[in-house]
């Protein structure tokens, strides 16, 4: 499955960024959507994930703050960043799986990069 991804930047502290990832050349159905980041020298972890019923879940340091939706005719997800912190910078990875288990699920985007400065 090919998975663009676009939307990453350089964005002061405070400012927001939005994200999104084109599954659209998918050939198999997809369910579970969603974002991981990755810091420098940091694991990769999840940010956020969105079945394809429109259940949600957010990693604790983005709640409140950040918004995952999607656009299951266009086989799209996106990420709306608010509030963005210096903390948040990293490279963010589009993830989706065939089931609502997106944790061992193989395709992955090629990461998008996201800057925030002082």
């Amino acid at each position: 499955v090919q998975l663009v991804e676009s939307g990453g930047g350089l964005v002061q502290a405070g400012g927001s960024l939005s994200l999104s990832c084109d599954a659209s050349r998918s050939i198999f159905s997809i369910n579970a959507m969603g974002w991981y980041r990755q810091a420098p020298g940091k694991p990769r972890e999840l940010t956020a994930t969105i079945t394809s019923g429109g259940r949600t879940v957010y990693a604790d340091s983005v709640k409140g703050r950040f918004t995952i939706s999607r656009d299951n005719a266009k086989n799209t997800v996106y990420l709306q960043m608010n509030s963005l912190k210096l903390e948040d910078t990293a490279v963010y990875y589009c993830r989706v799986s065939q089931t609502e288990v997106i944790a061992s699920a193989p395709y992955w985007g090629q990461g998008t990069q996201v800057t925030v400065s002082s």
